[in-house]
């Protein structure tokens, strides 16, 4: 009953190192009257131990139970002067102590070592997390710059269309200024016609006309060099609105890139620190497991980034469940 009971609670493992081994030595144990007691007799005295509830135990608290109840028969054993199968026991529990311990390491082991990937995973999950917000941050930025530069640019293109269109209405003078010279000659033109002096009005005629065109083209190059320059002017003006535009964008730039710098560097900072706790916590949870003040079975620990929009993920577990004695 009792070894049925142990396996259905423990890993088929740990009962026939247990149970198994002390039932198979029990030809070799003498009763208290120096008789051979038989495999039939072992199992009997197996039977008289105090009856445990295994299949609501956990396999760790089955483990203690049972070497708890192993000891008592141990004890049992020694009172009621059946001293081989009390140093079986002792043998058995020393054994089973010792098998116990390395799979505690073991485990501890494991589960500091699932701990600090938990941080790892974290920190890289939340360094993913930061690159795509602050990329979309960059592309929102890069998407308002172009729309306000395109934007001003429409309107430059718009005040320039504008400004021509009104210098050329209102640049002075509007109209040639004919010379003294080109006036005159014009009156000596219409006296010969009156003379009836056709060929002499005709080649004073044509002197008027070459005057003419000397002197239009040089106030046309006149007023366009006026236009001109204040054309330029307006431009000069539009260009220094687009460059005091475009410093401002660039500006705006690298505020966001520094602070994208700032927030890194705070985000690696709670990284290293959560890292260095949960080294310093473990390194301290092994120090006591070595030194043999208890075994501290691996407990889940939560480490919080403060001020982080996404906290470290809680640990696997090496933060010491409850100290037990060993039995």
């Amino acid at each position: 009953m009792y070894h049925r009971r142990c396996k259905a609670a423990l890993p088929i493992p740990f009962y026939r190192c247990a149970v198994v081994t002390v039932l198979a030595s029990a030809p070799r144990l003498r009763g208290p009257r120096g008789t051979l007691p038989g495999l039939r007799a072992a199992r009997a005295a197996m039977e008289t131990l105090p009856d445990v509830d295994w299949a609501d135990s956990p396999p760790e608290e089955a483990v203690q139970e049972f070497l708890i109840v192993l000891d008592q028969h141990r004890i049992a054993c020694e009172e009621s002067g059946r001293y081989e199968e009390a140093e079986l026991a002792r043998d058995r529990l020393a054994e089973l102590r010792t098998q116990e311990e390395q799979r505690r390491r073991a485990e501890l082991r494991s589960e500091q070592l699932g701990e600090r990937l938990d941080v790892e995973e974290a920190h890289m999950k939340e360094l993913q997390e930061f690159n795509a917000a602050w990329d979309a941050k960059f592309a929102e930025f890069e998407d308002h710059a172009q729309k306000l530069q395109e934007m001003l640019a429409e309107r430059h293109a718009q005040d320039h269309a504008m400004v021509v269109e009104k210098l050329r209405e209102e640049t002075l003078p509007r109209a040639p200024h004919w010379s003294r010279a080109l006036l005159e000659k014009r009156k000596v033109q219409q006296l010969l016609a009156k003379q009836k002096r056709y060929a002499e009005a005709r080649s004073v005629s044509n002197d008027v006309e070459r005057l003419e065109v000397r002197e239009y083209e040089a106030w046309f190059q006149r007023r366009e060099l006026k236009i001109t320059a204040g054309e330029e002017k307006f431009i000069a003006k539009q260009k220094l609105e687009m460059e005091g535009l475009r410093k401002r964008i660039q500006s705006g730039r690298e505020e966001q890139r520094q602070s994208r710098k700032d927030e890194l560097m705070k985000t690696l900072r709670r990284y290293q620190n959560a890292k260095q706790a949960i080294e310093t916590q473990q390194s301290l949870i092994r120090i006591k497991v070595e030194k043999g003040y208890a075994f501290a079975a691996p407990q889940r620990s939560t480490m919080s980034r403060a001020g982080s929009s996404t906290p470290l993920r809680g640990s696997r577990g090496s933060a010491a469940r409850a100290t037990r004695q060993n039995v």
